[in-house]
């Protein structure tokens, strides 16, 4: 079994099994609308979403965002059964958690935790 990351926005690797919290925040990192899901890793947090355009009111952009946290849990979960190592990425143009092989990705990629 391989190695679990976490992609974030700023195109780092997390390894998830450092992940000590997943956590979402109402207003995206310069907006007051939409929302930022954050994975903290030995206390420091690292954006993996930030949504600001996300339309509607603040429950319905939480829910929103809690959805994602759980589909999160998900993609982690099938992407530890891999045999390879995986990343793990937001793909919003799918609104969706996909999965690509580590060797795949991780090019040019800084790894943080």
């Amino acid at each position: 079994m391989g190695e679990v990351w976490i992609r974030t926005i700023n195109n780092g690797l997390v390894r998830a099994d450092k992940i000590t919290e997943i956590a979402s925040t109402r207003g995206s990192l310069h907006e007051d609308q939409g929302f930022a899901l954050k994975v903290i890793v030995d206390g420091k947090a690292h954006v993996v979403i930030d949504d600001g355009d996300l339309p509607g009111r603040l429950p319905e952009r939480l829910e929103h965002a809690q959805h994602l946290e759980d589909a999160l849990l998900f993609a982690l979960d099938e992407a530890r059964e891999a045999d390879a190592s995986t990343v793990v990425f937001f793909d919003p143009e799918n609104d969706r958690w996909a999965l690509a092989a580590a060797a795949e990705l991780a090019g040019g990629l800084p790894a943080v935790g």
